[in-house]
């Protein structure tokens, strides 16, 4: 049990539902609650899909496709970026551009849940817990923020129309911080090891 909850509060930290709930809440403004359900469980499905997948075949196939951890830290970033800058940007057009069939796939479910905070953390303990407490402490942290993000509803009531676009504004420029910094982590690596590779050789 204290090596489930010692793989459990590193994820728990890494997935930050909480963290991650007033950005759910912007790219969900305005979904019907019938599709909302439909939203949190296909986020739930694909978050848990892409963690599990990368924990068995994740080591091997970076390795084999000379893809690093900074690589998808850089391609998340991005991805989040072009997300923040078209809801800040571009206002009421967002709801045209994103597909409420596949919103949370993504980008809900992949990066916000699973993202390279996650999947590297899942890296680290898998070395030192083993992967079936990897896998279920990942599992439990998915769930766990799908149940969050399945009762803000009463969140979006509590706070009102004015307050829920004045959090999805918030939340867009926060998203596009948390982009900015995994950009800028991931060059940061990408630099570091190449001036390590240059030292060495």
């Amino acid at each position: 049990m204290k090596e489930f909850w010692l793989c459990f509060v590193p994820l728990f930290v890494a997935v930050d539902a909480i963290g991650v709930l007033p950005l759910y809440l912007s790219l969900t403004e305005g979904i019907e609650p019938v599709r909302l359900k439909k939203v949190v469980a296909q986020s739930v499905a694909t978050a848990a899909t892409v963690a599990l997948a990368f924990l068995v075949f994740g080591p091997v196939l970076l390795r084999f496709m000379g893809i690093t951890v900074p690589d998808f830290m850089i391609a998340g970033g991005l991805l989040l970026l072009a997300i923040a800058l078209n809801d800040l940007l571009a206002g009421g057009k967002r709801r045209r551009l994103l597909d409420a069939g596949s919103l949370g796939a993504v980008p809900i479910g992949v990066p916000l849940i699973t993202g390279p905070g996650v999947l590297t953390t899942c890296l680290l303990l898998v070395g030192i817990h083993g992967r079936f407490l990897t896998a279920l402490a990942v599992v439990v942290n998915i769930v766990l923020a799908g149940a969050i993000f399945a009762f803000s509803g009463p969140i979006t009531r509590a706070i009102g129309q004015n307050g829920t676009k004045t959090v999805s504004k918030v939340a867009s420029l926060l998203l596009a911080a948390i982009a900015v910094m995994l950009i800028r982590k991931g060059l940061t690596d990408v630099i570091q090891t190449f001036v390590r590779g240059s030292a060495g050789g």
